[in-house]
């Protein structure tokens, strides 16, 4: 077992005692609590905290979503929070070191917020392109995965809140993912998909992890005794807390035998008052409630909430400032996969914008991962503060959403809460057109029994003159009224059978209205509130949405053509939205909606000095590469977006960025099945996924895993191994022979001299970062681990070392490899 600090157990006697100290007062604390009070604890209060027990010394242990923020309590634009790049950009800068400042400032947020511990990191893998979810997860490799999300946790837990790693395991596509059972080899589970919660257990030690939705093997993940007890708690000796996914849990009896801890959220859940009573009528075992209920107390202990007991951090680590950690994240995430002729960084000239998503970015993807940032530069605000005055222009070109957004520039709103007697009861400000109010999460003065009606009304300042759609995202009864005219009174019912759909579901558009630039209209969208009898969680979870004047496209693209024309460069902005990349479904495909192709191959014929900005979490489609002279892709960049793009356009720093992930066709990619058919998903490509896949398969991606440009080039100049597969060193001599400072990414790849058709051809085993002058020589100093050179038996249930010739490939990327060298195991 691996301590907190990342040291061995059995090191400092400072650090022993203080374990030894804790685990008395959770002790003490256990045997204060009868039957009820520790079933009680096991199970949510709310949506968000366990329950107080003030005879522990025990005040409410308080979670939040993540993980590119922390939400809090309140999942509302009323409470902001720091934004930072989506987790695929993360990954993309190939820095664990920043992975772990990350974490710190995640940490500093979640204290100023009154949260205990952090619901992330999401270290699934990308098995499929299709994978909805995916700008929420790291890469599609384990070792990658690990290595970013191993100091992702300790950088949270170094400030003194607890993560949960999620989501264990499989949970690598959205589509039916309350029930859908991924049938997974062991050797497939163990290689790929267990590996990355293997290494942060054994080299972070969280505090923490979340068992998800689905099954695998015909076991739900929340009742899993093998997967739980057997291996993260019995082979790795995993010691913290297990969490449901929110609603996740099924049976009181099934979740304790498989070593669920604490099923969320509250307060109807499978545990409290259903666990005592399976305990008191001997269908469960009362010693598994108590292990369960010392891990829970254990974590309260680490966080320094329980009385008497040291918490494991006293000194937090010095204030982060978010906003420039923000931007520098998004910069060293930036990944320039095409750079014709030198076109960036950017020359002297005019410059043309080009892009809806240039005016107003996308900086992070939908459903529980939303954070609310104070404020977002958009690539039209860093361009303008960035260049000279009069040199910038922008034209929309082509707007990717089809749909409405929810209300927002324009709109001055809040919310008034009123009783069966339509008197006001309640008022709350509201930033933006979205309320969710889960749980008690309620305005001051207003109940649950008292609530019969939200009004989100105010005002709303056209910035275009025409007709302007309104509509309504959620489900129940509305009334719309749009300038005193009620344009909607009915009720809107779910479209399929899910939890969240009034979450994760599209707004659908009940009012046209035509408008005038400037001129304020008063706006109110009224919601009857009701809570079913038989709901797990009582939510007012609805949203104004609205889309601005629809212009013809063809038009809109000659406009942006035009103003390419006259540009010396021209930049486009293309993008994803929420209905193409979000929680709670898989993608159909990986083009960009609506008419952004069409519109890149408008300008790039306009101007041969075209560079396009992709602004998606995961991969996209890009026909027209070959025909622009520059490809840069910035993921969600979080809040300081804007300004990282201009900081790297301009060339005052350089794209940092690696491909986490392999980039290609829809018709290429060679795992693309992520829909069950009678509930089944098999996993039938088994341990070739991503890179390994597409090597298999003899398929040429778009851009390779581990591809990544800069403004500078290096020469890769020799490479020395020492030491054996227990332990071996390699060093790489390597040279900046560019004109201009730079970062690389030494990457080793090791492939078996026989690696036969049942063991991929080479794996990532290593990477470091260096920076060099021009000219300047450095060298990068690796170590090989050792489960490099091992791979899972299923015949003996155990890792097998496999002898023999190895040669040890160094590059830019997996196909970029530069030199070689050969270890004999």
């Amino acid at each position: 077992m691996v301590t907190f600090s990342g040291f061995r157990r059995g090191g400092a006697d400072v650090a022993e005692t203080a374990e030894e100290r804790r685990e008395a007062v959770v002790e003490a604390a256990l045997g204060k609590l009868d039957l009820d009070a520790r079933t009680r604890l096991l199970a949510g209060q709310d949506m968000w905290s366990l329950p107080a027990l003030p005879e522990a010394g025990l005040p409410s242990l308080v979670m939040s979503d993540g993980p590119i923020g922390v939400r809090g309590v309140h999942w509302s634009a009323d409470d902001p929070s720091v934004a930072l790049p989506s987790p695929t950009a993360l990954a993309a800068t190939w820095d664990p070191a920043l992975a772990h400042r990350a974490g710190v400032l995640l940490a500093q947020e979640a204290r100023r917020k009154g949260v205990h511990v952090l619901l992330a990191p999401t270290v699934n893998l990308h098995r499929s392109p299709l994978g909805g979810r995916h700008f929420e997860a790291y890469s599609e490799d384990p070792y990658l995965t690990g290595r970013i999300g191993a100091e992702y946790v300790r950088g949270v837990q170094s400030g003194g809140v607890g993560t949960t790693v999620k989501h264990f395991v499989a949970n690598d596509a959205e589509t039916d993912r309350f029930t859908v059972n991924n049938v997974v080899s062991e050797r497939a589970l163990r290689e790929l998909y267990l590996a990355p919660f293997e290494y942060i257990v054994e080299n972070a030690h969280p505090w923490g992890i979340m068992t998800a939705y689905n099954t695998v093997n015909g076991t739900t993940m929340t009742e899993h005794h093998y997967l739980v007890n057997e291996v993260l708690r019995g082979a790795w000796g995993f010691d913290g807390v297990n969490v449901s996914d929110w609603l996740a849990a099924r049976s009181t009896t099934g979740a304790l035998a498989g070593g669920l801890d604490i099923a969320m959220p509250g307060p109807r859940t499978v545990y409290g008052e259903a666990l005592a009573r399976a305990v008191r009528d001997g269908e469960a075992d009362e010693a598994q409630v108590d292990e369960a209920v010392r891990r829970v107390l254990r974590l309260a202990a680490r966080v320094g909430i329980l009385e008497g007991a040291e918490p494991v951090v006293t000194d937090l680590p010095e204030t982060v400032d978010g906003t420039s950690l923000a931007r520098e994240i998004a910069r060293r995430s930036f990944v320039l996969v095409r750079n014709e002729n030198g076109v960036l960084p950017l020359r002297p000239g005019r410059v043309a914008l080009i892009g809806s998503a240039a005016r107003d970015a996308r900086v992070l993807g939908g459903g529980s991962a939303t954070v609310f940032p104070a404020r977002t530069v958009s690539p039209l605000d860093g361009l303008t503060a960035a260049l000279p005055e009069g040199s910038l222009s922008y034209a929309v070109g082509a707007d990717p959403s089809t749909e409405l957004a929810i209300a927002d520039r324009g709109f001055e709103l809040h919310a008034v809460c009123r009783d069966a007697a339509d008197q006001v009861i309640g008022t709350r400000s509201a930033p933006n057109g979205q309320l969710q109010w889960v749980g008690s999460d309620l305005p001051d003065g207003v109940t649950h029994d008292t609530l019969h009606t939200v009004e989100l009304t105010g005002t709303f300042t056209p910035r275009e003159s025409g007709p302007h759609t309104f509509g309504i995202k959620g489900v129940g009864a509305f009334t719309l009224t749009i300038g005193g005219t009620t344009y909607y009174d009915d009720v809107q019912r779910p479209a399929k059978d899910d939890p969240f759909v009034s979450f994760f579901g599209a707004p659908e558009p009940r009012a046209e209205v035509e408008l005038t630039a400037g001129e304020p209209v008063d706006v109110s969208l009224v919601h009857a509130v009701h809570f079913p009898d038989d709901a797990a969680l009582k939510v007012v979870a609805f949203s104004l949405a609205h889309q601005e004047p629809q212009r013809d496209p063809d038009e809109l693209i000659a406009e942006a053509a035009a103003a390419a024309r006259a540009a010396d460069t021209a930049v486009v902005v293309v993008a994803t939205t929420e209905r193409v990349e979000s929680e709670g479904f898989d993608r159909t495909d990986l083009r960009l909606p609506g008419r952004q192709d069409d519109l890149v191959r408008a300008v790039a014929a306009a101007n041969p000095n075209t560079v396009v900005v992709v602004n998606s979490g995961s991969p996209v489609e890009l026909p027209w590469r070959d025909d622009v002279a520059a490809v840069l892709l910035t993921w969600f960049p979080g809040q300081e977006g804007g300004a990282a793009l201009a900081d790297v356009l301009t060339g005052a720093h350089e794209p940092g960025g690696r491909l986490p992930t392999t980039w290609g066709s829809l018709a290429d990619a060679p795992i693309t099945r992520v829909v069950p058919e009678n509930g089944e998903l098999p996993y039938d490509e088994d341990v070739f996924i991503g890179y390994r896949a597409w090597e298999k398969h003899g398929r040429t991606p778009a851009y390779s895993f581990g591809h990544g440009l800069g403004y500078t080039h290096w020469t890769y100049e020799s490479v020395e191994v020492e030491g054996t597969a227990e332990g071996a060193t390699v060093t790489v001599r390597l040279r900046n022979t560019g004109d201009r400072p730079g970062r690389e990414v030494v990457q080793l790849y090791l492939a078996p001299g026989e690696p036969g058709p049942t063991r991929p051809a080479r794996g990532l085993a290593g990477f470091a970062g260096v920076e060099a002058a021009p000219g300047e020589s450095v060298e990068a100093t690796v170590e090989l681990p050792c489960r490099a050179f091992e791979i899972w038996d299923e015949a003996t249930g155990s890792w097998s070392f496999v002898k023999g010739s190895y040669e040890i490939q160094v590059g830019r990327s997996i196909t970029d490899r530069r030199i070689t060298a050969t270890i004999n195991v």
